[in-house]
């Protein structure tokens, strides 16, 4: 994999080891980003949280476009160290790039500050959509959610109606989706109140 554009296009992104994790394409990972780049007009200063980190690279591609910082969550300790490893190639430390060897549905980042304006969510399709977004909300509950922030949640096609209904229990509007085979990329933000 690699970095498609911004600051470190062309550099290579380490994938872990295994069946474990289920990297996100370069075609779809292109297509996400220029979608959140239309939706918030730009990815400069943005706040990212790579919730389901893998091998780093949503975030990482979104650190070259402009994010100021990102925080990447992952559980299995091999992919954690895949990420980290990433991070420090590309020359970032810990004030951009800070990966966060933990459960993110366990424990989310709830004293985030400033709150995430950006979510990436690529969980394992086994995990349910309602335990995946309400850990967002939990993150909105708790203040560590701005606003007006965006939302990215890779999933399944077959899981599109518990997507939707998820997103409606936990206070997201859908704003846009779109699929690519069996991968479907919803982009959500919070309702207004």
């Amino acid at each position: 994999m690699r970095i498609i554009a911004g600051e470190f296009r062309g550099r290579t992104v380490k994938a872990p080891k295994g069946e474990g994790t289920r990297p996100t394409t370069d075609r779809v990972r292109e297509s996400l980003m220029s979608a959140v780049n239309s939706a918030r007009g730009g990815f400069d200063g943005a706040v990212a949280l790579d919730a389901f980190a893998g091998s780093g690279a949503l975030g990482l591609e979104a650190l070259s476009r402009g994010a100021a910082c990102a925080h990447f969550y992952e559980r299995d300790g091999a992919a954690a160290r895949v990420a980290d490893g990433n991070a420090k190639a590309l020359g970032l430390d810990a004030r951009r790039a800070r990966v966060h060897r933990a459960d993110v549905l366990k424990d989310p980042p709830v004293r985030a500050r400033p709150p995430f304006d950006l979510v990436f969510l690529d969980p394992p399709y086994a995990l349910e959509a309602a335990d995946v977004l309400g850990m967002v909300a939990r993150l909105a509950d708790a203040g560590a959610l701005a606003p007006d922030a965006l939302v990215v949640y890779e999933h399944g096609s077959a899981a599109c109606s518990q997507a939707d209904d998820a997103a409606a229990a936990c206070g997201f509007a859908l704003a846009s989706r779109k699929k690519y085979g069996d991968t479907v990329v919803d982009i959500l933000r919070p309702k207004e109140l």
